[in-house]
């Protein structure tokens, strides 16, 4: 049976690789050029949209276009990507496309070329976080790196591109939002320029012939139930978000919040996801995978309960840190898990199906749903995304009982240049 092989009775200690390693220190900044382009579009995108004369409605199927999008081309282009001997070419072409995108987008004039530059930019944008995932893992698996200690650098990234975007528009308007997007695009194709070949290329098998990974052998994955019910207890907990996303300033406001607190409160968010990050390596290696993510599941059902009740805003900046669990301690635990129970040469596939069922479907229609829901039951909303997340708490139970730290292909024999499988199962993670 997949992940019942033997393993041993706690998780084996990890030589965790600090940030100043040549490995760690590109890949950190990586991250932090990643997030600027997030930093810029998730906040400001609908600013600019509005600016450029797009309706409410024009807006949130622009802004909803990519979810959607990403359910097919992800997994295609994450497949194509392991089956390439160098995943760096792919992510430098997914690079030029979204620069290209964003000029696309800025020289368009109405709302059916702005669709087709931002479904262009789908398809190039919504597969570079999941590629850059696969390399991420390969630096765990290969240099043993602390990966919430590289990633924070996206998140702390992120908190600057926001806030320094902000005071960029308020004083020379939003007009500057795509030259920023474009500049941080340049970053960031210049990170995967500075990405070393160790994290990047295939290992190259002993008789020197690589052998390209099959369709069918990428489809096993959905023939796997731990990889399956591990797929709907991360969808489930990240798809909670999707009220707090879509509807949480505004539900603020209605609150009596100031602008301020407002701002603070989700820059407070994302402090405390960093602070996860940095102690990181430590808890992953106590708790284990889904442990972690049978917490952060339990952390976002209580998080998302006290939501629905209206509290103070002094409570609510302590509901706030559970930011740091029900989003950051669930990505971690994603992560880990999949550096773990699946073997290195369908590792962007299954990141592939890891995004396009959690951003894409599950987040996509959670997010859909959000507006009838917040429409008719206003902050109350919450309540529903609690239940959302007690389903996670169940699935992520199964998943500490079922499995056990191996991979989770039935009948897997590992091409020999996956590093990581070599024919045994992974460690408990």
């Amino acid at each position: 049976m997949p992940g019942k092989a033997p393993i041993a009775k706690a998780p084996r200690a990890v030589n965790l690789k600090p940030i100043g390693t040549p490995v760690a220190a590109r890949l950190a900044f990586l991250y932090a050029a990643l997030f600027l382009v997030v930093g810029f579009y998730l906040p400001y995108m609908p600013v600019w949209l509005h600016f450029r004369g797009m309706s409410e409605d024009a807006i949130a199927l622009l802004l909803a276009a990519p979810l959607f999008v990403r359910i097919l081309s992800t997994p295609a282009i994450s497949f194509a990507a392991d089956r390439a001997t160098d995943r760096r070419a792919i992510l430098l072409i997914l690079g030029g496309g979204s620069l290209l995108s964003f000029l696309a987008l800025w020289a368009s004039d109405g709302f059916w070329p702005m669709l087709a530059a931002t479904i262009l930019l789908a398809i190039c944008w919504t597969t570079i976080m999941p590629l850059i995932e696969t390399v991420a893992v390969a630096g765990i698996r290969k240099h043993g790196l602390d990966y919430g200690r590289v990633r924070l650098w996206g998140s702390a990234s992120f908190i600057l591109a926001s806030f320094g975007a902000g005071f960029i528009i308020q004083r020379w308007g939003a007009a500057t939002i795509l030259p920023l997007l474009l500049a941080a695009t340049v970053l960031m194709i210049i990170g995967t320029m500075l990405l070393p070949r160790s994290l990047t290329a295939k290992v190259r098998p002993t008789d020197g012939v690589h052998r390209h990974l099959k369709l069918s052998e990428a489809m096993a994955l959905f023939r796997a139930p731990l990889f399956l019910l591990f797929l709907l207890a991360t969808s489930a907990v990240q798809a909670s978000h999707a009220v707090y996303y879509a509807f949480g300033t505004i539900a603020w406001q209605r609150q009596g919040f100031s602008s301020e607190a407002i701002g603070a409160l989700w820059a407070f968010g994302v402090i405390v996801e960093i602070a996860l990050f940095a102690f990181s390596g430590k808890l992953i290696a106590k708790l284990g995978a889904a442990r972690l993510l049978a917490i952060a599941a339990s952390a976002a059902t209580i998080r998302w309960g006290l939501m629905a009740f209206e509290p103070p805003l002094l409570l609510t900046a302590l509901v706030q840190s559970l930011h740091a669990f029900s989003f950051g301690a669930a990505h971690l635990a994603a992560i880990h898990f999949l550096t773990h129970a699946v073997p290195e040469d369908r590792a962007a596939t299954a990141q592939g199906i890891y995004a396009a069922a959690v951003a894409g479907l599950a987040m996509g229609l959670a997010t859909i749903a959000s507006g009838p829901l917040y429409r008719l039951f206003g902050p109350e909303a919450y309540a529903g995304m609690a239940v959302l997340a007690f389903i996670s708490v169940l699935c992520a139970g199964l998943l500490v009982r079922r499995w056990h730290g191996g991979l989770v292909i039935e009948g897997l024999e590992p091409h020999p240049q996956s590093a990581g499988a070599g024919g045994k199962t992974s460690p408990a993670s």
